[in-house]
């Protein structure tokens, strides 16, 4: 009796490995999936323009350069490319300082701009755009994206002051950023009704988002801060699901709950700032991207995570291409882009649930 119970145990068992481990293969197929879609939304995106290249000449231009015209260079290796992968590492670093804020601050309508970060970006490309107000000795160049990315990183710092000051939870971060966003917000009206009218068209262009201003120097910033801060959201991956099972259990696990939503916020800080530094106001990719991700693969943040990056990228890259034949002969800002296909898409997932009958 008792070796018949040991192999009914032992059978057991085994289909329970073996079914986790299809269920393991299953999920790392998607991801796989999700890479080859995010490079051939890439290479469409490096196709699609107003100079009508080819993709024979885009392949000459990267294999066989002596081949083409120094225009059709100039054409693929300062516009084409830079504007390309900044596209898929700005979606990517959105979506994934996305999925940590819903996780951390347990709110399905998270996003990156919660906390006003997007807002004090704007404020300080405010500063710069209008006012000229910088660091000392920062080049022209540089000035809006330093100022845009240091007040959204001090927006956020000053978030985790006044929540340790008053030993806050999740529901008093999520207001006070509502409080900071409406702050910002007024401070940028205000310096909008102070400015030139050159001034107020310029700014206005910046907040609408636009991947124009991508550059090879901007591009590997943000590469290296992508690189550098995603291996720690991936060690972290662990604690952040077991903190979708609620702050108690995690801490029965042993997890400092208000140190991994410090790190965590500081992270989506760093991500969110840096992207926005650069192309400016970006909506509904850190919000739409993880969600796309949970329907994908669930709950489990060893393959959520990476997941989101991939979603995000490739709707960035996607929502790129658009943007280019959307108006023919007309670069929109992809800012705009986004936020027209963002709307339906969240609605989609906002209303649409797996086996439920319409």
């Amino acid at each position: 009796m008792d070796g018949t119970t040991v192999k009914d145990v032992s059978a057991e068992s085994a289909s329970v490995l073996a079914a986790y481990r299809r269920m393991v293969a299953w999920r790392i197929a998607i991801l796989a999936g999700l890479a080859v879609l995010c490079l051939a939304a890439f290479v469409l995106d490096l196709v699609t323009g107003p100079s009508a290249l080819t993709l024979d000449q885009l392949l000459a231009g990267l294999l066989s350069p002596d081949d083409l015209t120094a225009p059709q260079l100039a054409i693929i290796w300062q516009v084409r490319i830079p504007y390309a992968l900044m596209a898929l590492l700005v979606g990517a670093a959105l979506s994934l300082a996305g999925v940590e804020m819903q996780t951390v601050l347990n709110n399905p309508l998270a996003s990156p701009f919660t906390l006003g970060v997007s807002s004090a970006a704007s404020f300080g490309a405010a500063l710069a755009i209008v006012m000229g107000i910088s660091l000392p000795f920062v080049p022209m160049d540089w000035m809006v994206s330093l100022n845009a990315f240091l007040c959204a990183l001090g927006s956020v710092l000053l978030l985790q002051l006044l929540a340790r000051l008053r030993d806050a939870g999740v529901e008093t971060v999520v207001l006070l950023g509502i409080a900071l966003v409406f702050v910002f917000n007024a401070l940028v009206a205000f310096v909008q009704f102070v400015s030139s009218q050159a001034a107020l068209q310029q700014l206005v262009f910046w907040s609408m988002g636009s991947l124009s201003r991508a550059t090879w120097a901007n591009v590997t910033v943000l590469g290296v801060v992508l690189l550098a801060v995603t291996p720690f959201s991936f060690l972290a991956s662990g604690r952040l699901t077991s903190l979708r099972l609620g702050e108690d259990r995690a801490r029965s696990f042993g997890i400092n709950v208000a140190r991994l939503r410090f790190m965590s916020l500081l992270r989506v800080s760093v991500l969110a700032a840096t992207s926005v530094a650069f192309v400016g106001t970006i909506g509904f990719i850190g919000l739409v991207g993880p969600h796309i991700a949970r329907l994908l693969l669930g709950e489990d943040h060893r393959f959520l995570l990476p997941a989101s990056l991939f979603t995000g990228a490739l709707i960035m890259s996607l929502a790129s291409a658009a943007s280019k034949v959307l108006v023919p002969g007309v670069l929109l800002p992809v800012g705009i882009v986004t936020a027209i296909v963002g709307v339906p898409v969240f609605l989609f997932l906002i209303f649409w649930r797996p086996g439920r009958s319409a």
